[in-house]
């Protein structure tokens, strides 16, 4: 009995802690989303043009949607913290899209693209992996024994 208790005690907090983990880091994938929008909207020097790049897009849009994608990542790390049923799956969704937006911009800043596809790909596994359980509704529940 003390086993199994020990058992779902610690798997409870291997996925709070998972979970605390991937908000962390979608929290930072968003706000240096936000950071980069800012950038690009400002028509900053940071960003350097690539001639022949498939995709080819505006600088002030492509800041714009950076700064959008960063905010949803922030609000979603803060239901992830608030442990919120609906952030799980936003978080997912959300940082699936930070990882598509970075890969389209990764000729105009590797390193960054790189860094920012890297966050969203640790938060998601974060989101996925952690399986909370009702083993702890379950361990407060008298038995009958």
């Amino acid at each position: 009995m003390t086993t199994t208790h020990t058992t779902s005690t610690r798997k409870q907090q291997w996925a709070a802690g998972l979970m605390l983990f991937a908000a962390v880091m979608l929290m930072i994938a968003g706000v240096l989303g936000i950071f980069r929008g800012i950038m690009g909207i400002a028509k900053d020097d940071v960003f350097v043009a690539t001639n022949g790049y498939v995709f080819q897009y505006d600088l002030t849009g492509w800041g714009w949607v950076n700064l959008i994608l960063g905010a949803v990542a922030v609000v979603v790390s803060l239901g992830l913290f608030a442990t919120q049923g609906w952030a799980r799956i936003a978080g997912v969704v959300i940082a699936g899209f930070v990882i598509i937006a970075n890969f389209l911009s990764l000729p105009y800043a590797p390193l960054w693209s790189t860094l920012m596809m890297a966050f969203a790909g640790v938060a998601i596994w974060g989101m996925c992996v952690a399986k909370p359980d009702d083993s702890a509704s379950r361990m407060d529940a008298p038995t009958n024994r």
